[in-house]
């Protein structure tokens, strides 16, 4: 009895290889999220400019922001080496000084909510 199971286990299998179901099913699953996923939804969005431009520039850093302002500064300072590296060179430390500001705020945020989560967990 177990052979015949056993048996009839493999010729399924085998003819489920011949018809390559799993290849058919794994192209109608695609072909149906393809087909129902709305992937345009993001150029309906007609304020999303302004609101990464304002995110971008919601510090009051005078450091380029978007690509055409490192270009513009790159036109600026093109025949002065000298110039270009000191912008550079100021930019990249106000940077730092913005990404240490708020790798700061983020960690003390998360001592807080440790501690607050070691408060509720020990009486």
């Amino acid at each position: 009895m177990s052979n015949l199971i056993a048996n009839t286990a493999t010729y399924v299998s085998s003819l489920l290889k011949k018809l390559q179901v799993k290849q058919f099913l794994a192209v109608v699953l695609v072909g149906f999220l393809l087909l129902t996923t709305n992937i345009d939804s993001g150029s309906n969005n007609k304020a999303l400019p302004k609101q990464i431009n304002e995110i971008a520039h919601d510090r009051d850093s005078v450091r380029p922001k978007t690509t055409r302002e490192w270009e513009k500064e790159g036109r600026e300072t093109e025949n002065s080496p000298g110039e270009r590296l000191g912008r550079i060179g100021k930019e990249s430390a106000k940077a730092f000084q913005e990404f240490g500001s708020g790798y700061i705020e983020g960690a003390k945020q998360t001592a807080n909510q440790a501690k607050e989560a070691a408060t509720n967990i020990i009486p």
